[in-house]
């Protein structure tokens, strides 16, 4: 029988505790300090500086863990055919190579559209969006074929009810369905090389393109999918009609009200985010998740329950925290608490948003422009938005 033991928390880890310990602490001496009405300037600076410690040291935890499940691309000494066509036209631009190939491994699109690149650098640009994406982690995504994936979601549930054995079925009535269509965008990115680089075989290309367009991809879809406009680009959650949830409709996100323009509460602010949380309805609060920027966060941070308790605590050694217990994804493109601002999101994200990629990323060399460099135009197209408009809930920083 094999036996499990579990791993000792890492030096990282610990020193984050003992600086949430100090956190705390220091925390506890302002709050009282404002209670006394006596506020002390140096406990403020003193909180707000081990705050960014404490900040810091969780993503010093994120990025090691991060590091950890980065995806590599193994160099092959043993290139197959595909491979090797593929690689004569990125290091030399050898077109005549790619025309051994079948059509359906790598088609030729048009002179300006270049080529499509073998699945590999497809998986791999993919793998390593996810890994710096945060809304790639949390949110469905779909890959699919066609510019423009349609889903029928159902409205309203299909007519349904108990009846005997026997007994005459009466008729039903049908779901009310809704067609959502999620269209792609072309999202590109134009790398620079030297020959020098290309004609060095110790550089895995497909590994160098992947990595220039990891960044460059995710800071564009970071933002669309939170405030994306849906013109020629998906349709940010931010982006689609807010209703407050007393007035819930269809095609529209709930929100609640933190009861302060711009800020939480004065009075009771923890009992606001028991009101968020107890928004979504059950089915979605299995699976749910807080999110919000790293500003918000530190606001968050500082509150207390009825029961004197922080309502945010670390998680998995460090790597993660939660909000009275639900894990905290930090979206940076969040916007900050600000009056009216739509600052919190809660709920379900893999049933609320959907992210959809075509297949194929497409490649064009261009070796003219920019002499003496090589130019590579890469696209890939994407889209996005809401699926499910009842699976997550938004806080608005306003009285009313």
């Amino acid at each position: 029988m094999r036996k499990e033991t579990k791993a000792a928390p890492s030096a990282e880890a610990e020193a984050l505790m003992r600086t949430f310990e100090s956190f705390k602490e220091t925390n506890d001496q302002r709050l009282a300090a404002i209670e006394g009405k006596r506020g002390d300037v140096l406990l403020e600076e003193k909180v707000d500086r081990i705050d960014r410690a404490l900040a810091e040291q969780k993503a010093m935890i994120e990025r090691i863990a991060l590091n950890g499940r980065r995806p590599a691309l193994a160099a092959d000494p043993q290139m197959s055919e595909r491979k090797s066509a593929w690689g004569a036209y990125l290091r030399r631009g050898d077109e005549s190579a790619l025309a051994r190939i079948e059509a359906k491994a790598l088609s030729v699109t048009g002179d300006t559209d270049g080529y499509f690149a073998p699945p590999d650098l497809d998986r791999l640009i993919e793998n390593r969006l996810k890994a710096v994406s945060p809304m790639r982690t949390i949110a469905t995504v779909r890959t699919t074929g066609a510019n423009v994936f349609k889903k029928p979601v159902s409205i309203t549930a299909a007519g349904s009810g108990w009846v005997a054995e026997t007994a005459d079925r009466d008729e039903t009535t049908a779901p009310t369905l809704s067609l959502l269509e999620f269209p792609t965008a072309e999202l590109y990115a134009n790398l620079a090389a030297t020959q020098t680089l290309l004609d060095d075989t110790f550089v895995n290309l497909e590994e160098w393109i992947a990595s220039e367009v990891e960044e460059a991809f995710a800071a564009q879809e970071r933002t669309a999918f939170v405030s994306g406009t849906g013109e020629n680009q998906p349709a940010g959650f931010l982006d689609y009609d807010k209703v407050a949830e007393g007035s819930h409709a269809w095609e529209k996100v709930g929100f609640v009200l933190s009861g302060a323009s711009g800020d939480f509460a004065s009075s009771d602010p923890v009992d606001k985010i028991i009101d968020l949380v107890y928004t979504p309805k059950p089915q979605f609060r299995q699976n749910a998740r807080f999110v919000m920027n790293r500003k918000t966060l530190a606001k968050v941070r500082k509150l207390k329950d009825a029961n004197d308790a922080y309502i945010w605590q670390p998680t998995d050694g460090g790597a993660g925290s939660a909000i009275l217990g639900y894990p905290i994804t930090e979206v940076e493109e969040m916007p900050d608490v600000a009056a009216n601002s739509y600052s919190i999101a809660f709920g379900d994200f893999a049933r609320f948003y959907l992210i959809v990629d075509r297949a194929g990323v497409r490649v064009l060399r261009d070796p003219y422009s920019m002499k003496p460099y090589v130019l590579f135009y890469v696209t890939k197209r994407v889209g996005g938005g809401v699926q499910h408009f009842d699976a997550v809930k938004l806080m608005k920083f306003a009285a009313s």
